[in-house]
């Protein structure tokens, strides 16, 4: 049974989606605009909110650890405790903007724009 699971697969086993996740992440982060389908972008966006509110939360040191942790390029990390904190020191969340930008032509899913504000 599924109770209490908020999350989909989108038809992917577990160490796959995660390493795929990982990596749409660590995109994003790196150049701030990915194109993807819905449901990666759909799962993808609060993994990269909570990265960046657990830089802005723990002591550098820490952040950095954990960061490389998860990102798969320490560029990303880079980034995120460099520039990205010092762009949103005053917002709280909603660093991500998902945009709708039309269908795929061979299977038509939906496509979507994730971008940094």
């Amino acid at each position: 049974m599924r109770h209490q699971v908020k999350s989909t697969r989108i038809n992917r086993k577990a160490n796959h989606l995660n390493a795929m996740l990982r990596n749409l992440a660590t995109s994003v982060i790196l150049y701030e605009k990915v194109k993807t389908t819905e449901a990666k972008a759909k799962l993808v966006r609060p993994l990269v909110e909570k990265m960046i509110t657990f830089a802005k939360k723990k002591e550098l040191s820490t952040a950095i650890r954990e960061l490389n942790q998860f990102f798969l390029d320490e560029n990303a990390t880079k980034k995120v405790t460099q520039e990205l904190l010092e762009r949103y020191k005053d917002r709280n969340s909603g660093f991500l903007r998902l945009t709708h930008k039309g269908f795929r032509a061979g299977d038509s899913a939906r496509i979507m724009q994730i971008e940094l504000i």
